[in-house]
């Protein structure tokens, strides 16, 4: 049996087995009553995450913003958005989740910055500003400069480029914008956005956050030269990517590095990190650089035991050479909820085949999503949970399209219905809409409509009964928590499984066991089934899309 993985040390640090729970603020909890999720609604829920048993928190930024990406356009990088409260909140609120144990991440957007950042705005409003320096400002081509200056095109359709209009009233230079319009790329080879983040970085260290999240990580970096694009979107080219995983980005996780490791609790760096490489993609997890990245790989893999496997083989073998624990994670704020997904045909996951109307059966969907939930949780490293996948919450597919707000929806001119699906607010209680996202006395509706059918999500409904979503990822994290071979450690697979099942083992008296087959499977012998995914068949086979967790 071929083992996989770091081997546990005495004192392992807690992020490498970490269960993480993403808070996506706009829509966790509403507790001021203005439709919007803000951090006062999160502090009041802390004894429910709390009861969850998760080690730590990820929030999706929470900073001043005009919210034309949902926060990811930052247009102060030291103050928190007056929707979802005050800097001495956000103080507070990592004070007391520390205090139940629970430690806090914050999201770092680098790569960009909201057209209302004051740097920007003086850049814009001024051709020879110092603050176009900052940014990449380029004339166009073409006989007037009304062409953009490469053919880039931005992740949320278009091009990626912007025009700016002159103070005269004339066209004038472009500006790089890889995402929205209005989050205008920095310019990374200035050393004042280098020291600027660098302080950032310090400011919420020194304020109680363990950790960063740091968004498209890879992105930072830039040929100087902005040449075109060559080939199938992505493909090497000379002199390697224009923007993606340039060799100049490792110098400043470094320096990053650095910084956390000058904490006497050091702080950890999180990259999202998409890249097909994985000899490249270690290369970030270095013992200076990177603790930890997401593992997208995984989250992308369709419902297949083969797959699964190869890509759970993968994951432990580009981890492996550097040391670093593999993360896994099922959804985010960005991706087709998972009960959605592996409810369908189809159970891989790409932002192209993101559309409406794609049949889904979200029995089987919910069947799956239990299965897998245990298989992440017992596989070696950290786990991550999406607000709602413990709720097994769906995608929501028919918000109305003058109600949809994601700039991916928005930019397609209505191909893509983008990604306010999976962030619709959480169902906390109650039989209808707003299902106590806010404070009851309140009127006014959360900032995306709620489904009629949910009452049976609500955390409220789930609480105590045992066959549950909620009581589930309950007693899995409990048992794991309690599981010495569980978390950072290694992987042996079970020989002789049945085909289309996944079976491994942790340690010598923990296995576990999927099967993604259509027929049950017998289990192999052990004492005891420390906690299922769904009934077991009559005969105390496996059935089809379940998992258990057993003692050997």
């Amino acid at each position: 049996m071929a083992e996989h993985g770091p081997h546990n040390a005495p004192e392992t640090p807690w992020w490498r087995s970490a269960v993480i729970y993403q808070v996506y603020p706009r829509s966790f909890a509403d507790g001021d009553g203005d439709g919007t999720g803000d951090l006062a609604g999160v502090r009041q829920k802390l004894p429910y995450l709390a009861e969850l048993g998760v080690d730590a928190l990820w929030f999706n930024p929470w900073y001043p913003s005009p919210m034309a990406d949902g926060g990811y356009d930052v247009a102060d990088y030291r103050g928190v958005a007056p929707e979802f409260g005050t800097l001495a909140g956000a103080e507070k609120l990592m004070a007391d989740a520390l205090e139940l144990g629970i430690r806090t991440i914050v999201d770092i957007v680098p790569n960009h910055v909201s057209s209302e950042h004051p740097w920007f705005r003086a850049a814009a409003a001024d051709p020879a500003a110092p603050e176009r320096e900052l940014f990449w400002f380029r004339p166009g081509r073409g006989p007037d400069g009304e062409l953009p200056p490469n053919n880039w095109t931005s992740e949320f359709h278009g091009p990626a480029w912007t025009r700016t209009t002159d103070p005269d009233g004339t066209p004038g230079d472009w500006y790089l914008n890889l995402f929205d319009s209005r989050q205008p790329d920095l310019n990374w080879a200035h050393p004042a956005v280098r020291a600027e983040h660098e302080d950032v970085l310090r400011f919420w260290f020194d304020r109680g956050a363990s950790g960063v999240r740091i968004d498209s990580a890879a992105l930072l970096e830039k040929d100087p030269a902005l040449p075109d694009l060559v080939g199938p979107a992505g493909a090497p080219q000379e002199g390697g990517h224009p923007y993606i995983d340039r060799d100049g980005l490792h110098a400043i996780y470094r320096s990053w590095r650095r910084i956390a490791d000058s904490y006497p609790d050091p702080r950890v760096l999180i990259g999202e990190i998409w890249l097909p490489d994985h000899e490249r993609f270690a290369r970030y997890l270095r013992s200076d650089e990177i603790h930890t990245a997401f593992n997208f790989g995984f989250l992308t893999c369709p419902w297949d035991a083969d797959r699964l496997r190869d890509s759970i083989e993968e994951t432990l073998a580009a981890h492996a050479p550097v040391s670093a624990p593999a993360t896994w994670v099922l959804a985010n704020h960005d991706v087709t909820r998972t009960v959605t997904r592996y409810g369908r045909e189809d159970t891989s996951f790409g932002f192209a085949a993101k559309a409406r109307g794609v049949p889904t059966d979200l029995e089987l969907g919910t069947r799956r999503a239990r299965a897998a939930a245990l298989l992440t949780l017992a596989l070696p490293g950290a786990v991550y949970i999406y607000q709602g996948e413990e709720l097994g919450l769906p995608e929501v597919e028919d918000i109305p399209a003058d109600q949809l707000q994601d700039p991916m929806a928005l930019r397609s001119g209505g191909v893509s219905p983008g990604r306010d699906g999976c962030r619709v607010p959480l169902p906390w209680s109650g039989d209808a809409p707003p299902y106590g996202f806010g404070p009851a006395e309140s009127a006014a509706r959360p900032w995306l409509p709620q489904p009629d059918d949910w009452a049976p999500r609500t955390a409220a409904a789930q609480d105590g009964d045992p066959d549950s979503m909620l009581e589930l990822y309950r007693t899995a994290i409990r048992l794991r928590r309690a599981e010495p071979a569980l978390g950072d450690g290694t992987l042996a697979w079970l020989p002789d499984a049945a085909p289309q099942t996944l079976a491994f083992r942790r340690g010598d008296r923990f296995a576990c066991v999927v099967n993604l087959g259509p027929t049950p499977v017998a289990l192999p012998r052990h004492d005891a089934v420390l906690v299922a995914s769904g009934p077991m068949a009559a005969g105390g086979e496996l059935p089809a899309d379940t998992a258990a967790w057993l003692r050997m």
